[in-house]
């Protein structure tokens, strides 16, 4: 049996401060933390190819089309 896989969630990186691995105005996939998420952070898969948390404030979530959604999941 395999598991349904989960919506994706995307975000625009508005504020890059002392993060060498994040670009602002770039769309990063967003990974699903409740414990992250209850202290005001993200977990994020940044430049490094990695997850890690960062600020909520340094993101704006976005919804994306499906085509942008496919595009994104291939480049990755």
């Amino acid at each position: 049996m395999t598991q349904e896989q989960t919506e994706q969630t995307f975000a625009l990186c508005v504020e890059n401060k002392d993060c060498d691995d994040l670009e602002k105005r770039k769309i990063y996939q967003v990974l699903p933390d409740d414990a992250a998420a209850k202290d005001g952070y993200l977990r994020v898969i940044d430049e490094s190819g990695e997850d890690y948390l960062y600020p909520e404030s340094y993101f704006i979530m976005v919804r994306l089309p499906r085509k942008a959604k496919d595009a994104m999941s291939v480049a990755s």
